[in-house]
């Protein structure tokens, strides 16, 4: 897990206190195998192993946060953050790590993201993330309603390239 992604996600968050974030992280990546599983139950296709995805955390739903490994040759770092929702919801919702920390500073989860802007939701800025993205992305600052933007500016096929491969 990269130090900044999991110094973001310390303390958790905690929805029911009002943060307004519904997100779970995990401490570690899942394996393969439990990528793998999650994907194939997901899209009904036994034959997706997922390896392209390294999922770091889930909403209270069971839908999933994960990078998507689609630059070649590029650290995980530098790969857009996915959102598969148990729902079937998909989205790209920041471009690489430092978009996604700012992302968080501006007081939105991935679902969170996902939802922009058709979902009424109010954001809480977050001073203690803000402080880490300062601290790890200072060149990267920017809202999160910039961040969703350019992220599915970047990668407009994702979700029809998800459905393709749902059965």
């Amino acid at each position: 897990m990269p130090v900044p992604l999991a110094e973001a996600h310390e303390p958790g968050f905690d929805y029911a206190a009002g943060d307004g974030v519904d997100f779970e992280p995990y401490p570690a990546f899942l394996t393969a195998d439990e990528t793998a599983e999650w994907l194939r139950a997901w899209t009904g296709n036994p034959e997706f192993d997922g390896g392209e995805f390294r999922v770091f955390g889930q909403d209270g739903t069971g839908g999933i946060a994960a990078f998507w490994l689609v630059r070649p040759g590029e650290p995980v770092e530098r790969q857009p953050v996915v959102f598969l929702g148990s729902e079937g919801e998909t989205a790209v919702v920041a471009q690489d790590l430092p978009a996604y920390l700012w992302l968080l500073a501006d007081g939105f989860g991935p679902l969170e993201a996902r939802m922009y802007p058709r979902h009424e939701y109010v954001p809480r800025a977050d001073a203690h993330r803000a402080r880490i993205a300062q601290r790890w992305a200072p060149q990267a600052r920017q809202s999160a309603a910039n961040v969703i933007t350019a992220a599915r500016a970047e990668f407009p096929g994702f979700e029809e390239l998800i459905d393709s491969m749902c059965r």
